[in-house]
């Protein structure tokens, strides 16, 4: 994975804001309001535009997470970057199959498939740097 496509470090700190901002919002929709069905099923409702912002700024905010530089960019953390994105793949099409197959809520397969791939990627990725800096040898 080149490093010329990723972006600074300092947007992971961005992505984890925008990520932590919003999940009190999706947590606690229904007592904000934002759950009730109201009778407009038109596109633009609030309901549909609240589900939007939050899912795709809560998306935006994992995109940062996932593919900002790391402080030190070598070979290995390339190859480390380019082993957990095959995982999340493979974990997110397994889902979508067994989602697809066991249930017809749309929302939360649309919502599985854009979070579990970047949510997965990022917890491998950094369960993996942080099994490889306990593995090195103190300095000093």
């Amino acid at each position: 994975m080149k490093s010329r496509f990723l972006f600074p470090h300092w947007f992971r700190y961005l992505g984890y804001a925008l990520f932590l901002v919003h999940v009190p919002f999706v947590m606690f929709r229904k007592s904000i309001g934002f759950d009730n069905h109201d009778t407009d099923t038109g596109l633009f409702n609030g309901q549909h535009l609240f589900f939007m912002a939050t899912t795709l700024l809560m998306a935006v905010g994992l995109f940062f997470v996932a593919f900002a530089k790391e402080k030190i960019e070598d070979e290995q953390i390339s190859q480390l970057r380019l082993d957990s994105l095959q995982w999340a793949i493979y974990l997110n099409y397994l889902l979508l199959i067994i989602g697809l197959i066991f249930t017809t809520d749309t929302e939360h397969i649309l919502f599985l498939n854009l979070m579990v791939p970047l949510f997965f990627f990022i917890v491998r990725f950094r369960w993996v740097i942080y099994r490889l800096n306990r593995s090195l040898p103190k300095e000093g």
